[in-house]
């Protein structure tokens, strides 16, 4: 349990029989019906509530929901519908012409025209509910960050460390990349503890980036870095 301290839920109600009480069966039966009965719903419910509720590390879906009531935020995300009015489509009779009467084969892109509920995993809920308490206790400091990112994110998801940008951002690099729920984590959830009014820059570590070879040549043939494979963009 960390730092939390540790209590004894345990009710030992036989403790209470004196010895010239030894040889009565009927009240030594029923303090052990007593006992029996606080040993399953005294002691094991507050030790099912510390593993279930109260320690975000296992918390269950009901405890999940106390917390994020608790800390403000929700577990539950609406994605919007396309702002697009015309999302992309075959027509009714199969063509892929709008002469036909079709809906918009080359007219518009991938799209939703719905609201969709984005499903949150247990695992998910219970490290967004982590660094949402982090982020309420933490002053924002980039070694206290790094901290966090270490013990939250680095498990799951591969080295990553904030830098401070000395122009009022800070970067997370991820080293490994950034995979879809981080980046859905990091677009839709502003949890990454940093002062106020500090802008935040995801940084993918892996993707290509512009630059010149060991031997000075200009092309890919001389085993040189992305001259011509990708734009000008920071990588850290």
């Amino acid at each position: 349990m960390g730092t939390i301290r540790e209590f004894n839920f345990s009710v030992n109600l036989l403790q209470f029989i004196l010895w010239e009480w030894d040889e009565s069966t009927e009240l030594v039966s029923l303090i052990q019906a007593k006992q029996n009965w606080y040993n399953l719903n005294q002691t094991q419910f507050w030790e099912n509530w510390i593993t279930d509720i109260f320690d975000l590390r296992t918390a269950n879906e009901f405890g999940c929901v106390i917390w994020a009531i608790i800390l403000g935020i929700p577990l539950t995300y609406i994605l919007p519908a396309s702002a697009a009015t015309n999302p992309f489509g075959f027509g009714p009779d199969g063509e892929d012409t709008d002469a036909n009467g079709n809906e918009n084969f080359f007219n518009s892109t991938f799209a939703s025209n719905q609201t969709e509920q984005f499903v949150l995993t247990l695992p998910q809920k219970r490290l967004i509910l982590q660094l949402r308490y982090r982020q309420l206790v933490a002053r924002g400091t980039v070694p206290e960050t790094n901290k966090i990112l270490k013990d939250l994110l680095v498990p799951n998801y591969g080295p990553m460390y904030v830098i401070d940008g000395l122009d009022m951002s800070m970067r997370v690099v991820c080293v490994n990349g950034i995979p879809a729920f981080l980046s859905f984590l990091f677009s839709q959830f502003d949890l990454i503890p940093r002062p106020a009014t500090v802008d935040l820059i995801v940084v993918d570590a892996t993707y290509p980036v512009f630059g010149f070879g060991p031997d000075g040549q200009n092309t890919a043939a001389n085993n040189n870095q992305n001259f011509f494979n990708s734009a000008f963009t920071p990588n850290g």
